[in-house]
């Protein structure tokens, strides 16, 4: 996936960033913060995408910077972004990061090698043939 595009890419809290513990903070999930540094190295925009709000929100937020990430908005898709229950709370982002996924979270690992490494041999896009190159 390396190219030189910036990602917006949503990061959910609890299981995925850190041991779902909630509504306390579980131990950080190992290579969470490292990735999500790395990630904001090579220019891409985090955001904090989690069902936490209020108090459980800000210690999540504090946790994070704590750790070294402060991220681009958070629960919105860009900081100026204000809520209004009148518009879906979907936010806008190129990529989700979350434990909910189906099949679970892939881990950090396997996350940092998706995003800013090369892509294996099997998902690259095959070269196309012409038309009637079945016809050889």
């Amino acid at each position: 996936m390396t190219n030189n595009k910036s990602l917006l890419i949503a990061v959910d809290f609890d299981g995925t960033i850190v041991e779902n513990k909630y509504p306390k903070i579980g131990e950080p999930t190992i290579f969470a913060f490292e990735t999500l540094k790395k990630l904001q190295e090579k220019g891409h925009r985090l955001i904090l995408w989690t069902y936490r709000y209020g108090k459980e929100l800000d210690e999540a937020v504090k946790f994070c910077e704590k750790h070294g990430v402060v991220f681009y908005a958070v629960n919105q898709s860009f900081p100026e972004e204000e809520y209004d229950s009148k518009v879906s709370r979907k936010i806008n982002a190129d990529l989700f990061i979350d434990d909910r996924n189906i099949g679970g979270l892939v881990g950090w690992g396997e996350i940092y090698r998706i995003i800013l490494e090369e892509k294996p041999e099997h998902l690259k896009p095959k070269k196309k043939k012409g038309l009637f190159s079945f016809l050889k």
